[in-house]
Formats: structure tokens, C-alpha cells, sequence
């Protein structure tokens, strides 16, 4: 198997095992995630790492503060950028959403989490 058709198997496994735990709304959780990973990063640096389109990312980020999970404000810096941070309730379902993921892999695998590190390192390197 070569490179491109492993990562093209590895992301349809993982995104079915993901859309099990998100309940079926996987990109709610990538986005929480996104945001608690890399907060107050402006929201054209969301929609790169995720792969949206700008709409798309607007549509679920107003759900998203409608719902109380996020709020956005503006930058310090460039007043024309947004910056989006989780609330407090967001960072409860992001946490609720991630045990849910870690009690179906528990088991500690040295070269899993090493294969995984690698991988995410040069994946973050290419977008």
C-alpha cells in the first residue's frame, strides 16, 4: 500500500469511529476541538486546519454560540479578525465527547501513540 492510499484508509476509519462517539455530528466536535486545541487562533486558521468552506464554518460556528459552546470576539491586534474560544459548557461536551473516545481505546500501545504523534507532526507540517 502506498502512503496516499493508507491515509485515505486511515481517515474514512477514523472519521466512522469518531461520527459513533460525536453521535453523528462529527464536525460539531472537530470543531470544538479545533478551537480548544489552538484558542484564539482567527477563524480563516479554523477553516484551514479543517478543510471548510468559510459558509460552512459560519453556519456551525453561530450554531455553536447559540447554543452556548463558543463565544468569538474580536481581535486585539487586527480588529478585523475573529477570535474563538470554547465556554465553559463547550469544554464540558468537548470532554464528554473525548472519555467517551479514550474508554473504547484504553489499552497503552508505546507504538500506537508513537505512529500517532508522527503521523499528527507531519500532517500539521503539510496544511
Amino acid at each position: 500500500m502506498k502512503n496516499i492510499d493508507k491515509l485515505i484508509e486511515l481517515e474514512a476509519l477514523t472519521e466512522n469511529v469518531a461520527k459513533h462517539f460525536a453521535k453523528n455530528n462529527l464536525l460539531k466536535m472537530k470543531v470544538l476541538y479545533f478551537i480548544n486545541q489552538y484558542e484564539n487562533l482567527s477563524v480563516s486558521m479554523y477553516i484551514d486546519k479543517l478543510g471548510l468552506k468559510k459558509s460552512n464554518f459560519a453556519l456551525m460556528a453561530k450554531d455553536l454560540e447559540d447554543e452556548g459552546l463558543v463565544v468569538s470576539k474580536q481581535g486585539e491586534i487586527d480588529k478585523r479578525c475573529r477570535l474563538m474560544a470554547l465556554t465553559e459548557k463547550g469544554k464540558t461536551e468537548l470532554q464528554n465527547y473525548i472519555a467517551a473516545f479514550k474508554s473504547a481505546f484504553a489499552e497503552n500501545i508505546p507504538e500506537v501513540e508513537q505512529a500517532l504523534e508522527t503521523l499528527c507532526a507531519y500532517l500539521n507540517k503539510k496544511i
